[in-house]
């Protein structure tokens, strides 16, 4: 059974669908396959939306903790987990949503552990992965006693993302603050190995073969191809301003990144390394967007950050941070084909169907 140590009201009903002619009128999105629910977390309004994919229509908004950041949704899609990073105090919770009852369940205080970011369920035995940033080190948590049970250390600053290897023996976990990536050991419960990578290290992903992990450094402008079987750096690509959030496609095929200060999503051509489109993001700013977390250096962007992918693969969402509008990505013609209005600041997404 979850642990209930604190329930949170919903917010109720929010939200609208936008399409893409001119990416600004109202017109819904081309219905998804049934019973597909897109989760929203609205930084700024420390809540998280859940939005039906098939019209785009907010069915509720649900509070978390403060600053949710990042979700995770488990194997059968009925419970999400938010990490709650906090805003000017740092935050040291997670909040664990219903998706069936769609309510929240409960929170898990993360005793001695702070500013929770990215994280990922482990395999189906009820257990997730979580970093901590503050405390340099990647958590284990069992979600029916509610608490922490392992702890490893990263031995990196700014532990932020992190990606599981398909066999759940390794997970890798992108360093901002060090420009690297650190191999976790699960299966010894120790750091396997740090690999040097770019300046501010902190999109990461995995192939769905497990041979190569995909890493963006914001601050260097490029990606970062490492092997796994020799957990090193074996291609240096460039992007555009501020690679932030790194996926790959289920086929592996390609690799979408982020570019918050360009606005932009790059694709890549996985097998050959090779830019294959970049798309815009037309969105406005809205207005105090200077004032959010990135600051007034990205006031006219609207920011693209959190990237993902449908459960069938055929569309991508990503979460406009400054523009509280999800872009819809149709991924056989790599072009937007409707808008999801938001919350404030939505960046971690999640997904549960079919």
């Amino acid at each position: 059974m979850i642990p209930t140590l604190l329930l949170l009201a919903p917010l109720g009903l929010s939200g609208s669908v936008l399409a893409h002619a001119g990416q600004d009128a109202a017109v819904p999105v081309e219905p998804a396959a049934c019973q597909e629910t897109l989760i929203v977390l609205n930084k700024s309004d420390d809540s998280a939306s859940l939005i039906d994919a098939r019209t785009g229509a907010t069915r509720i908004v649900l509070r978390t903790g403060s600053g949710p950041h990042e979700v995770a949704v488990s194997a059968d899609g009925k419970l999400a987990v938010v990490a709650n990073y906090g805003n000017d105090s740092g935050g040291n919770t997670l909040t664990l949503l219903d998706l069936e009852a769609e309510k929240v369940a409960g929170e898990i205080v993360l005793e001695g552990y702070s500013r929770p970011h990215g994280l990922a369920f482990l395999g189906e035995t009820g257990r997730l992965l979580v970093t901590s940033e503050a405390q340099q080190a990647l958590l284990e948590v069992d979600l029916v006693e509610g608490r922490v049970v392992r702890a490893i250390g990263t031995e990196a600053e700014g532990s932020h993302m992190l990606a599981i290897a398909p066999d759940g023996k390794r997970a890798y976990v992108a360093n901002i603050g060090s420009g690297s990536v650190s191999v976790i050991d699960l299966v010894e419960g120790k750091l396997a190995a740090q690999i040097p990578t770019g300046a501010q290290c902190e999109g990461i992903d995995i192939t769905p073969d497990g041979t190569e992990v995909w890493a963006s450094n914001r601050g260097a402008n490029t990606l970062s191809v490492i092997d796994t079987a020799t957990l090193k750096v074996v291609a240096e690509l460039e992007t555009s301003a501020f690679p932030i959030r790194v996926k790959v496609t289920p086929d592996g095929k390609r690799v979408l990144v982020s570019c918050a200060l360009a606005s932009e999503i790059r694709v890549y051509d996985s097998a050959s390394r090779q830019l294959e489109r970049a798309v815009k993001m037309a969105y406005e700013p809205v207005e105090g967007s200077g004032e959010r977390l990135f600051g007034e250096a990205f006031a006219e962007s609207p920011t693209p950050v959190g990237i993902l992918i449908s459960g069938d693969g055929s569309r991508a969402y990503v979460a406009n941070t400054n523009s509280n509008r999800i872009a819809v990505l149709d991924l056989a013609s790599m072009a937007v084909v409707g808008t999801i209005a938001t919350g404030n600041e939505p960046d971690g997404l999640g997904w549960s169907g079919n």
